[in-house]
C-alpha cells in the first residue's frame, strides 16, 4: 500500500463529502479519526469506504493526529482537514514525487480561499510513514519538529516541495470562522503552549497573528518581536513574523515601519505564492503614499506570480487610473471581476473607470452589479453609490 489519506473530523457532514471526493481515487486507503460527531459525519466517511475510528477529545490537535497515524498502512501519509480539498492537477506529480526514496517529508501549497490577507500557505501534509514522524503543538499541530530531529540523526533524508498548488482550504471563509469559534479556539491552546515554550518563534508568529487580528495589537505586536528574538529561526517562519508585524503598524498608522517589514519578509527565500500578501500590502503602502511607480510594479508582481489574483488587479486597476492609464485600468478591473465574480469594489471601480471615458451604459452596467453586490455584503456603500448616481442624474 503506497498512500493513505489521514483526517480528523467533528460534525463535518456539510463539508467531508467534497474532502473525501477529491481524495479517493488517489489513495489506497483513507483513515478517518471521529472525536465525537453527533450528526452524519461518520455514517458519511463509512459510505465512502474510511476505516473510522474513535478518539475522545482532549482539546489537542497534535493528540489526536497522532492517535490517526497509529491505524495508517500506506507508505506515505497525506493528511487533509475536511474543510479541504485536495486538486486534481497536483495528483501526477504527487504520485511521482513519493517513488523517491530520499524524501521524508514533502511540504504543499494550499489556497486560503476566503483569507483576507495571504491567499497561499505552506503546509507540511504529505510525510512518508516513518515510526519517528509524529505531530506536536496543541493547535497548528505540524510534524515539522519531528522532522528536524530525525534529519539531525538520519541526514540520509531529504525535504522537498511541490510549487503548484495541491490543497484548497475553505476554513478562512466568514461562516467557517464564525461557526467554529475559530480564532478563540486557536488563542486558548497557543497560550497555554506559550507558558511552556516563550522562546518558540513559530508559536510567537501564529498567536502573535491571532492577537492582531482580534485588534490586540500590543500584545500582537510584543509577541512577534519576541518571536524575532528567538534562534534559530527558518525562512517561513522569519518571514510569517516580519509580514505579521507589518500588517500591526499598518493598522496602527505608522507606514515605514510597516514597510520596513514587509521589505524584510519579502527578502526571505520562500516560494514566491507565500508573498503575495506582503506585495500586495506594500504595493497599498506606496498607493497611500503617492508612489505610484512602486505601488504598480509590486501589485503587477502580484499578478505575475498568480494570474488569479483578483485583488492585486483591482488595485493594479487603481494604481492605473492614477496615472492616468484609464484603458489599462478597465483591462485590469475587468480581470479582477472575471476571476472574482462577486467582487463588488472592482465592478464599482470599473464602473467610474468607464464613465471618465464616457461610456455610460457599461459604467452604469457595472455599477448596476456593484449595486446588487453591495446590498448583500455591505448595504450602507449600496445605498450611498445608488444616491450619488441619482444626483448625478442616473439611476441605477
Amino acid at each position: 500500500m503506497n498512500l493513505s489519506l489521514c483526517m480528523i473530523v467533528k460534525n463535518e457532514e456539510s463539508s467531508l463529502p467534497q474532502a473525501l471526493n477529491s481524495a479517493k481515487d488517489v489513495v489506497d486507503e483513507m483513515i478517518i479519526l471521529d472525536t465525537g460527531s453527533t450528526d452524519t459525519t461518520v455514517k458519511i466517511a463509512k459510505n465512502y469506504g474510511a476505516r473510522v475510528y474513535q478518539f475522545e477529545w482532549c482539546n489537542d490537535f497534535s493528540a489526536a493526529r497522532n492517535e490517526a497515524l497509529k491505524y495508517v498502512q500506506g507508505k506515505w501519509v497525506l493528511v487533509l482537514d475536511a474543510d479541504e480539498v485536495l486538486t486534481q492537477s497536483i495528483v501526477p506529480e504527487l504520485k511521482q514525487v513519493i517513488q523517491n526514496d530520499r524524501y521524508l517529508l514533502i511540504n504543499l501549497v494550499r489556497q486560503e480561499i476566503g483569507a483576507a490577507q495571504s491567499p497561499y500557505s505552506q503546509v507540511s501534509r504529505l510525510f512518508r510513514n516513518h515510526p519517528e514522524v509524529r505531530f506536536s503543538r496543541p493547535y497548528y499541530a505540524i510534524v515539522d519538529d519531528s522532522i528536524a530531529q530525525l534529519l539531525e540523526r538520519e541526514p540520509q533524508w531529504q525535504v522537498g516541495s511541490l510549487p503548484k498548488v495541491a490543497i484548497r482550504h475553505y476554513g478562512y471563509q466568514p461562516e467557517a470562522i464564525a461557526s467554529r469559534d475559530k480564532y478563540n479556539r486557536g488563542v486558548q491552546a497557543m497560550e497555554a503552549f506559550l507558558a511552556d515554550h516563550p522562546d518558540d518563534p513559530y508559536v510567537c508568529s501564529k498567536l502573535g497573528a491571532l492577537y492582531i487580528s482580534l485588534g490586540q495589537l500590543g500584545k500582537g505586536i510584543e509577541l512577534l518581536e519576541q518571536g524575532l528574538r528567538a534562534k534559530p529561526i527558518d525562512a517561513p517562519v522569519l518571514f510569517e513574523l516580519h509580514y505579521h508585524l507589518g500588517n500591526a503598524y499598518t493598522r496602527l498608522k505608522n507606514p515605514p515601519l510597516a514597510a520596513e517589514h514587509y521589505q524584510a519578509a519579502l527578502e526571505q527565500q520562500i516560494l514566491p505564492q507565500l508573498k503575495i500578501g506582503a506585495y500586495n500590502n506594500l504595493g497599498s503602502l506606496q498607493f497611500n503614499a503617492g508612489d505610484l511607480t512602486q505601488a504598480r510594479t509590486n501589485y503587477e508582481t502580484t499578478v505575475k506570480i498568480d494570474p488569479s489574483f483578483a485583488a492585486g488587479y483591482n488595485n493594479l486597476g487603481m494604481t492605473l487610473k492614477g496615472m492616468g492609464l484609464l484603458e489599462d485600468a478597465i483591462a485590469s478591473y475587468e480581470q479582477a471581476v472575471k476571476f472574482q465574480p462577486d467582487y463588488a469594489d472592482a465592478h464599482q471601480n470599473l464602473g467610474v473607470a468607464f464613465l471618465k471615458k464616457g461610456k455610460v451604459q457599461k459604467s452604469l452596467s457595472a455599477f448596476g452589479k456593484a449595486i446588487a453586490l453591495h446590498e448583500t455584503q455591505n448595504p450602507t456603500e449600496a445605498k450611498r453609490l445608488r444616491q450619488g448616481l441619482q444626483d448625478m442624474g442616473f439611476s441605477v
